[in-house]
């Protein structure tokens, strides 16, 4: 008989992609309103509430920034019933406020799950990050070889020149190097304004969304959270924590990070089985957004699991002003 306590993914993944569906239903209604801040605070309730109803016993470990700084869902708070497995859980309750706020694409609700012990607990700062699909084999890029190398493999690999291969990067100032780089090389870039998460699943499915590797500086909590989802989807990822202040790297030892020059690989971040659930807020390459229709929202999700390497994609229909279902 198994213990009651064991992390029974196949029982809990379903409970978890009612977790993502509830805070995209309760961020569909800032879409296009440009309120950022209660979009996000939408979200973060409805995920809170909904997490508190699972039978488990669990810590967030990346969450929504440390406890004096993020009353809600911070790094370190308990959620679910206490009843059940010890599992870590990271999440953004809605990666892509801004994107929501002005409905752009591929904003998302996105959560991942795992024993206790199972993913890096990363301080709320930058981390460089490299990232490509699945199929290739292991290291044909790295963090250690510089943008234009990373191409040449990439395209030897595929047996194309380097002008047939997409990058997706961040549109930020930072990256004005780096865009001159890749783009001296031939290769095209797809540039996104936010939703790095998403920016790199889609890494994994370069037929359906274009985009062959994904390359720069985004957050760390991202950056955990694509490696659970590259954990299930098949792929790799490095990421390099990056330190502006002395501040920053207080956080990183309380979490017990000490080496801070460190390249991490996807298994670094994750070291054990998780769940993975994202649920499209807006329209989007990896999923379509929240549909308002006669009566009811309509919400799709993806269900990934790292055991089986299974995706399940699901549609929910939801009356518009009913209750949410609980996560029993």
């Amino acid at each position: 008989m198994r213990s009651p306590d064991e992390f029974r993914d196949r029982m809990l993944s379903l409970g978890l992609a009612r977790v993502s569906e509830a805070a995209a239903l309760a961020a569909a209604e800032y879409i296009g309103r440009g309120n950022e801040k209660a979009a996000d605070q939408a979200a973060v309730d409805a995920m809170r509430s909904q997490l508190n109803m699972l039978d488990i016993d669990g810590i967030v470990v990346i969450g929504e920034g440390e406890r004096d700084e993020a009353p809600m869902l911070y790094c370190g708070e308990s959620v679910g019933t206490g009843n059940g497995p010890a599992v870590d859980i990271a999440l953004d309750p809605l990666e892509g406020t801004s994107l929501t706020a002005r409905d752009m694409p591929n904003a998302l609700t996105v959560l991942a799950m795992g024993p206790r012990g199972s993913m890096l607990r990363a301080p709320d700062v930058y981390m460089d990050k490299v990232a490509v699909g699945p199929g290739y084999p292991e290291k044909i890029v790295t963090l250690e070889i510089p943008p234009r190398d990373r191409i040449a493999r990439l395209a030897e690999s595929r047996s194309c020149s380097m002008a047939e291969i997409t990058v997706c990067i961040l549109e930020r100032d930072r990256h004005d190097a780096l865009i001159e780089e890749v783009r001296s090389t031939g290769a095209a870039i797809r540039l996104i304004g936010d939703g790095d998460v998403a920016g790199i699943i889609h890494c994994t499915d370069p037929l359906r969304t274009g985009i062959d590797m994904y390359m720069g500086i985004g957050g760390a909590p991202e950056g955990v959270l694509a490696a659970a989802a590259l954990t299930c989807m098949g792929g790799q990822i490095e990421g390099q924590l990056l330190f502006r202040n002395d501040a920053e790297r207080a956080r990183a030892v309380k979490l017990g990070i000490t080496d801070f020059d460190r390249i991490y690989s996807r298994q670094d971040m994750v070291r054990d089985y998780v769940i993975f659930a994202a649920t499209g807020v807006t329209d989007g390459t990896l999923l379509p957004g929240i549909r308002r229709q006669s009566g009811y929202y309509e919400t799709d999700t993806i269900l990934l699991r790292s055991k089986t390497g299974s995706m399940r994609r699901m549609t929910y229909r939801h009356p518009i002003g009913g209750q949410v279902e609980p996560s029993e």
